[in-house]
């Protein structure tokens, strides 16, 4: 029993510290969501087996025990589906990984084989536009022109800000922050946020400004059409227009662009960009303004070209490393068995 103690923790180390690091280099984000959530399993096991944790063996853990620990979070912490599935993926990950290094204790993997993920329902695919799209699409306006001037920043801020079409077509003049580098923006619920712009953004704003702004107040809707000799905020179907017209034109110059770009697809094209280089999915939700934090997978979903990588990675990295017994020093001390283990 002894041997098979040391065995369950000596795996939980190298997994954190070996496999998912270096074998697999799994993103900083994914490591922490497993360590998140084995901390939060073992805490479980812990109090509900009144057991310490050096004490914990592979025969402690077995699928009714799995079966327990998600249905009290479910409970307890309100876990969504998603969430569920997600933490259970972390804990079968960790026996994959055991049942390849040690063939003897795949029993155990197969033992939790038989708790299921639930059911969730179909995320329908997006369609967003690459970098290349995006800068075609933004040369089509001529900007020699009033119209194509006031074109051309409305596409380059919704796609800078990742901004809803609604959002920006209900700002003021004062909700752009040329100072703070941002802008205000009303999202659904009536909940505002700021968001951050870039330089190359305000220097579009303020030829913008100059010629549609050069005595406005500062209630003025930021994007207008004159009705009645009063400015009004520009319609929907004014945007869904222009932005059928130069997806039109781009089409012809870059095959892969849409006969009609929606405004939608440039926020989804930003908001795809700003994951793939690094962006914290808790994040993006924020920028985005999701209410439902879970609506933001959808970026995650539809990024066929990271698992592609992720996928290779793996494949190239698929050898064993063997690691020398480590001295025994965590007897007793707790807090340093979840350090050994790569829990903190």
């Amino acid at each position: 029993m002894k041997k098979r103690q040391d065995k369950f923790l000596k795996l939980l180390r190298q997994y954190f510290t070996i496999h998912l690091p270096q074998q697999r280099q799994s993103s900083p984000h994914t490591i922490t969501a497993s360590r998140q959530t084995w901390n939060i399993f073992l805490d479980y096991i812990v109090k509900t087996q009144n057991k310490k944790l050096e004490n914990l063996t592979f025969d402690n853990i077995n699928q009714d025990v799995v079966y327990a620990f998600l249905a009290e979070m479910q409970n307890s912490r309100g876990w969504s589906k998603s969430t569920y599935n997600q933490r259970l993926s972390c804990i079968r990950s960790f026996y994959k990984y055991v049942a390849e290094a040690e063939p003897l204790l795949a029993i155990y993997r197969q033992d939790l084989s038989a708790v299921h993920l639930l059911k969730t329902p179909k995320i329908k695919p997006i369609s967003y536009l690459s970098d290349n799209a995006v800068k075609v699409l933004l040369e089509q306006p001529d900007v020699s022109t009033r119209t194509g001037i006031r074109d051309l920043f409305f596409m380059v801020l919704m796609f800078d800000s990742a901004a809803r079409c609604g959002e920006l077509l209900n700002m003021t003049l004062e909700d752009f922050n040329v100072s703070g580098k941002s802008i205000q923006v009303m999202g659904k619920g009536g909940k505002l946020r700021l968001i951050p712009v870039t330089v190359d953004t305000i220097k579009h704003f303020k030829r913008y400004a100059a010629v549609y702004h050069s005595e406005s107040a500062a209630k003025t809707p930021l994007f207008y059409t004159i009705h009645r000799q009063r400015p009004e905020p520009m319609s929907h179907d004014n945007v869904a227009r222009f932005m059928r017209e130069y997806s039109y034109t781009a089409h012809n110059i870059c095959p892969e662009i849409p006969l009609k770009v929606r405004p939608h697809q440039l926020r989804h094209s930003r908001a795809m960009g700003l994951y793939r280089k690094g962006m914290p999915l808790s994040l993006l939700a924020e920028w985005l303004g999701h209410e439902d934090p879970e609506t933001t997978l959808i970026y995650a979903y539809a990024d066929i070209e990271m698992k592609r990588e992720a996928i290779e990675k793996a494949s190239r990295n698929s050898e064993t490393i063997n690691e020398p017994q480590a001295e025994r020093i965590w007897e007793g001390n707790e807090d340093m068995i979840q350090r050994l283990c790569g829990l903190h």
